[in-house]
């Protein structure tokens, strides 16, 4: 019974066991099914993330729980530096610094809070990093916001630094350079090595090498740092000039050039200089060149600079050389660096010029003034003098040599003030066709028998506004120089020529303007200008005739004309050839606003008696005293004053009549122009005769702007005083 009793409560148990059993085991198979179903629907989810970001612009990694990548999309395979990068860590190193504990950190903070989010600095972006935790996968997604030039774009090796001098980043370069990855800048560049110039001693792989190192500081501390190596000295022997662009000779220690390289020969438009000399090639103002080239002798530095000019040159052509001497264990040569000076010499020229042309100015407008009334007083007495003789007379001769050469003094001092352009012109409106047709008859006596003189016109020819007796001269120096240079005779050829210019025309360092131009041309088939001396023409006193042939002001004179007249001169010449000068002055489109006088009306020799009244204000005594006498002469009633404040004074007598004013420009004190507007507002009738000199800056624009008024340069004749006094009564 006992028995019975034991074996039914094991019974019990067991059952209750099985029992047990079988709901652990069906709660078990519930929980797995749904753990499968789990697992299924993210894996479904892990691919679908997969498919949407494979064409993500960020990169975007699927890793483990441990870091390992299982996936990674299109963008975070290029941007993987090795093809078996397996963990996070490693995508990360070449991005950020100190990869591998950011990964830790990052993952540490997913696994506990689901997701993770840093902004990193790195090397040369501000990489964007984050995690979210997906079942036990990790989802990283990484993108970048470049900030500043991607070293690998670096032509020269460059690392990046951070604050403590961690090294960042190495692009190619420098990796190549120093041989291996290094982490800070204690390792990298040899302790105290900092020196003067950015000069260091950088520790490689392969050994310590001098760098030239260059800083450019960034953004949150950072500095980018370049490094060059610093070439090493190598044996003359070895130096090789043909590869470098610079201009380079090596020559012996006696000047004798050894070398040239293609940079050189271009520069001084030689095709070979071996066998020559430095002597052979340049030559300096002032400078013997041999004698600078013995500085170098013993010499342990570079030897000053010097200007030189090439020799048998195309064109001018200027370089400036140093020089530098190497010497090693075989022998001892010099380098000449060469560098084209020709436009620097173009622009000193330039400068010089303009130096030389406002001191010619300067002197011309001081002497002019004082000059032209000594002229004024000796050529006006000797007319009158000349009124007292006949032509048999004994001392008729020796009058007419002193009124020749008083004319020609005057004519030198015109030249001067026509070349620094501050003479006073006279413009009027020109036909040239008829300026030329009137000055034939001169130009045909001008040339003689043996040269052939040819007009050539455009039909169609717009006017010009210049002074008619200026524009003369200048055609007449040119006529001049044309037939000199054709000593066997030939043919002068004048043409004009309407040209419209729709663009700017740069010619000789010059800009011509848009616009409408009137050209003349003097051609001849003469002996012509070489290159050398065709810069140089225009230059007062420059002339290639023999002494005493010509003054060299002849050309000179022309090109202060022409560009005071707001016109253009150029020349054209070659060795031989003949040469062309051209002139190119503006249409004018205005009319004229008063006829130009009559050719009967222009000075001349007037014997019948006049009448009027003139007040005549002067300060220089010896003018005053012909001027008054010639006016006397010819009937005319003078009133004499040494100054403006003088003939205000008489002017103040109402009772006082007076036809003309005639007045010098220049004086003490008050000058003509203003004395005289003073008295033509109580006396707006009166006419006006202005003489000087010298009247610079007396007139607005270089003329006198006053009605009834004109300008009569010093020194005048005994006719040309009377006519323009008797012309302003008429």
């Amino acid at each position: 019974m006992a028995c019975l009793l034991f074996w039914g409560d094991q019974r019990v148990v067991t059952l209750a066991l099985f029992s047990a059993l079988c709901t652990t085991l069906a709660v078990w198979l519930v929980r797995f099914a749904s753990k499968a179903r789990e697992n299924t629907r993210l894996s479904d989810q892990l691919r679908a993330v997969q498919l949407v970001s494979q064409d993500d612009a960020r990169a975007v990694l699927i890793s483990d729980a441990s870091g390992s990548v299982v996936w990674r999309n299109l963008c975070a395979s290029v941007l993987a530096a090795r093809e078996n990068e397996q963990t996070v860590a490693v995508f990360l190193e070449n991005l950020v610094p100190n990869a591998a504990s950011v990964v830790r950190r990052s993952m540490s903070q997913a696994m506990r809070d689901g997701s993770s989010r840093e902004q990193l600095i790195g090397a040369t972006d501000r990489v964007d990093l984050n995690v979210v935790k997906f079942g036990d996968s990790l989802i990283w997604r990484i993108s970048r916001k470049s900030q500043i030039m991607q070293p690998e774009t670096a032509e020269t090796a460059m690392i990046t630094v951070g604050r403590k001098g961690t090294i960042l980043h190495m692009n190619p370069r420098a990796r190549a350079l120093i041989g291996a990855r290094v982490t800070s800048t204690a390792r990298l560049f040899q302790a105290q090595s900092n020196a003067q110039g950015g000069v260091r001693e950088l520790i490689t792989k392969s050994g310590r090498i001098k760098v030239h190192t260059r800083e450019e500081t960034l953004q949150e501390g950072r500095v980018h740092v370049f490094i060059e190596p610093i070439a090493q000295k190598v044996p003359s022997s070895e130096f090789a000039l043909s590869d470098l662009p610079v201009p380079l000779l090596r020559l012996g220690l006696s000047g004798e050039i050894e070398q040239a390289n293609e940079a050189c020969l271009a520069l001084l438009g030689y095709s070979k200089l071996n066998g020559l000399s430095m002597r052979d090639v340049f030559e300096g103002p002032g400078l013997a060149v041999d004698d600078w080239m013995s500085k170098t002798r013993g010499a342990t530095r570079a030897v000053d600079a010097e200007f030189l000019r090439v020799k048998g040159a195309d064109k001018e052509t200027f370089v400036q050389v140093s020089l530098q001497r190497i010497d090693d264990a075989d022998s001892s040569k010099i380098v000449a660096v060469l560098n084209d000076a020709t436009k620097l010499k173009s622009l000193e020229a330039q400068f010089v010029q303009s130096q030389k042309m406002q001191a010619i100015g300067q002197l011309a407008g001081g002497v002019a003034h004082d000059f032209n009334n000594l002229l004024t007083a000796i050529s006006g007495h000797c007319d009158l003098m000349l009124l007292r003789h006949d032509p048999g007379d004994q001392d008729y001769a020796d009058l007419m040599q002193i009124h020749q050469n008083a004319n020609r003094a005057a004519g030198l001092v015109g030249q001067l003030l026509a070349f620094s352009r501050k003479q006073t012109l006279q413009p009027e409106q020109l036909d040239l066709r008829n300026t030329l047709s009137d000055l034939t008859h001169l130009l045909n006596r001008l040339v003689g028998e043996t040269v052939t003189l040819t007009l050539s016109h455009d039909p169609v020819l717009k006017p010009v506004r210049a002074d008619k007796r200026q524009l003369e001269q200048v055609l007449m120096n040119l006529v001049v120089n044309a037939r000199d240079a054709m000593p066997e005779g030939g043919e002068i050829t004048i043409e004009t020529e309407s040209l419209t210019l729709s663009a700017p025309m740069s010619r000789e360092r010059v800009v011509v303007p848009v616009g409408d131009y009137v050209v003349v041309r003097v051609r001849d088939v003469g002996i012509g200008i070489d290159a050398e001396g065709l810069q140089k023409i225009f230059e007062p006193f420059y002339t290639t005739k023999r002494t005493g042939e010509g003054t060299g002001l002849g050309l000179s004179t022309a090109y202060g004309i022409v560009k005071q007249t707001g016109g253009y001169i150029f020349a054209d010449s070659e060795k031989g050839q003949g040469t062309c000068f051209s002139l190119l002055f503006p249409a004018s489109e205005q009319s004229e606003d008063k006829p130009a006088r009559p050719a009967e009306d222009r000075p001349r020799r007037i014997l019948e008696q006049c009448s009027g009244v003139v007040l005549l204000v002067e300060d220089e005594a010896p003018v005053r005293a012909f001027a008054s006498r010639a006016l006397s002469m010819r009937g005319f009633d003078v009133i004499e004053a040494d100054c403006a404040e003088a003939a205000l004074e008489l002017l103040k007598d109402t009772a006082l009549h007076v036809d003309v004013f005639v007045t010098d420009v220049v004086m003490p004190g008050m000058d003509g122009p203003t004395w005289v507007a003073k008295a033509l507002q109580d006396r707006p009738s009166v006419s006006v005769v202005f003489v000087s000199g010298y009247a610079e800056g007396a007139f607005q624009g270089g003329k006198p702007e006053l009605e009834n008024s004109v300008f009569l340069p010093k020194p005048f004749s005994l006719t040309e005083l009377t006519s323009t006094v008797q012309n302003q009564l008429r």
